[in-house]
């Protein structure tokens, strides 16, 4: 009787070992498989390049998934100061990211160039306004010209060196309509609320309801470049890495590359 009791519970420890064993060999098998979600804070220039990335991504990093949050980069910026959830960062001029830089707010380590852009004068498909050179800006009938705002906006920080370099500030001062992102500058000329406009030329080229009247010389402003760096509070370190390394394949160039962007 003794015998038959001990194997009885001989057998009970022995199946809840077995349990225990299977249960922390599937906790293991759910831990690798957890997704992980990186907050990507990005110029809103490079929403759709990043947009379409983001699948190309998810395919190579299954287990990444990507939180977007688009805007103006000095926004974006103090945002982070503040302590908003961010993992990386992509900046549409180095202006912001040197400031987060200087405050160890970032990885220097991480730090790349990720593409480039121009500025283009804009105005409504349907506008008579023919301009091929900037200095005509000096003497032209307009009421409202739309720019970035020139303290957050990079785009209208750039448009602001342009202006600056032509001696067009004075000229055009009563005239500019600010908006507190380069996609709300596009719009203004898109909906009529400005005769003119200055935005990236990749904004441009999303549009059926602008056309591009000229180029903006590449003297007449800083280089436009935009760098991509991870955030350094992030508990993903990992995962923001490979984002960050993935945007600078050559799959990943090529996205931005169709949307009008250049190589760094």
């Amino acid at each position: 009787m003794q015998r038959c009791q001990f194997s009885a519970w001989f057998m009970a420890g022995l199946l809840a070992c077995l349990l225990v064993s299977c249960s922390s060999s599937s906790l293991t098998s759910t831990e690798q498989t957890t997704s992980v979600t990186i907050t990507v804070s990005a110029a809103a220039s490079l929403q759709e390049a990043l947009d379409g990335i983001a699948t190309q991504f998810n395919t190579a990093h299954p287990t990444i998934a990507i939180d977007y949050n688009f805007g103006a980069s000095g926004a974006l910026q103090r945002q982070i100061e503040q302590g908003a959830p961010a993992d990386v960062f992509c900046s549409a001029a180095t202006k912001q990211m040197n400031a987060l830089s200087e405050k160890g707010i970032v990885q220097p380590d991480s730090q790349r160039n990720l593409v480039t852009n121009s500025l283009v004068l804009i105005a409504p498909t349907n506008s008579n306004y023919e301009i091929t050179d900037l200095t005509q800006l000096r003497d032209i009938d307009i009421s409202r010209f739309a720019v970035g705002e020139f303290r957050s906006v990079p785009a209208g920080q750039y448009a602001q060196q342009v202006f600056t370099k032509l001696d067009l500030l004075d000229p055009l001062r009563t005239k500019f309509v600010f908006g507190n992102t380069v996609r709300n500058v596009l719009a203004a000329v898109e909906n009529g609320n400005a005769e003119l406009g200055m935005v990236y030329a990749t904004d441009a080229a999303l549009s059926q309801q602008v056309k591009v009247l000229t180029t903006v010389p590449e003297d007449s402003h800083l280089p436009i470049v935009y760098p991509v760096a991870m955030i350094q509070s992030t508990a993903h370190s990992e995962a923001a890495q490979a984002f960050i390394n993935f945007l600078i394949t050559d799959a990943a160039q090529q996205t931005f590359e169709e949307f009008g962007f250049g190589r760094a």
